[in-house]
């Protein structure tokens, strides 16, 4: 299986700790983040990546040399142009050359997500893209409708918890939206049927969000896969590497108690309500 990981970024908002280091290796708990985002990848049977690099690239090519590849096949596509996700995804087209769905992981991200349980989610729904999105407050919401179909993005317009905020002018709605539409933020973690690659008209710098929004006013399919229940950072501000640190730690330490058993997993009618029944421990 195979997968791509962002890791191009400047990280200004990591400054000064991105003046001599690229952001996707900055360390919580003495692990880069980069590191983080091989182990959760390799936890889903991925077993190529390749790594977009840009600023201070060879620094990230040297670390996953030292690190043996995390054991895996890793190619690092440089970048001499910042080129954005969806550029970036364009110029690493030719790794993906299997015919089978992968995935896409910031490397800025750091997440307890199910990445296979999102993956057969994106197979029995047949998905061209699928979107990991959860309620939370962004600058910038993607929309859904009642079947959990992508059909526009809109600006910060204080949401309702799941909501429905209303629209301005620089919203991008695809369609009209029926009174359940949801307003949900990007996780950065996607699942991607390779036919999107040959459908992507896009050229040079662009956002890989720009070729969801066409192709979903195209009438293709690109999902929402809810991850309310999973734990989720975005690294993107020094202040909160403490914090983060903090929480890591606690998870990890909550790692060593029983957890509740998942005695049967099922989804709901509706394709954003995944559903769990839970039996606690005795």
């Amino acid at each position: 299986m195979k997968a791509m990981i962002f890791a191009a970024g400047l990280g200004t908002r990591l400054r000064p700790l991105t003046d001599t280091r690229p952001k996707a290796l900055v360390e919580i708990n003495g692990v880069t983040l980069l590191e983080r985002a091989f182990q959760h990848l390799r936890s889903a049977g991925v077993n190529e990546i390749i790594v977009n690099a840009h600023h201070f690239a060879d620094q990230i090519a040297a670390f996953v040399r030292a690190k043996d590849n995390f054991g895996m096949r890793v190619e690092i596509s440089f970048e001499e142009v910042l080129l954005d996700t969806g550029g970036g995804l364009k110029k690493a087209t030719w790794f993906f050359d299997d015919e089978q769905p992968f995935f896409v992981h910031n490397a800025d991200v750091i997440s307890s997500l199910d990445l296979m349980r999102m993956y057969h989610f994106h197979l029995e729904q047949r998905a061209l893209a699928t979107l990991a999105v959860k309620p939370r407050t962004t600058k910038r919401y993607l929309v859904f409708d009642k079947e959990g179909r992508l059909c526009g993005r809109r600006e910060d317009n204080s949401p309702l918890e799941g909501g429905q905020g209303g629209v301005n002018a620089a919203d991008e709605i695809n369609r009209s939206l029926s009174s359940t539409h949801l307003d949900l933020a990007f996780d950065g973690i996607h699942v991607i049927s390779p036919q999107l690659l040959g459908m992507m008209k896009e050229a040079g710098v662009f956002s890989i969000l720009k070729t969801y929004l066409r192709l979903a006013s195209e009438g293709q399919k690109i999902l929402a896969f809810r991850t309310d229940e999973y734990y989720w950072r975005d690294v993107g501000k020094l202040e909160q590497l403490q914090q983060i640190a903090a929480e890591l730690t606690a998870q990890e330490e909550t790692n060593h108690h029983p957890s509740p058993v998942i005695q049967e997993e099922s989804f709901s009618a509706h394709p954003l309500l995944p559903v769990r029944k839970r039996i606690p421990p005795e």
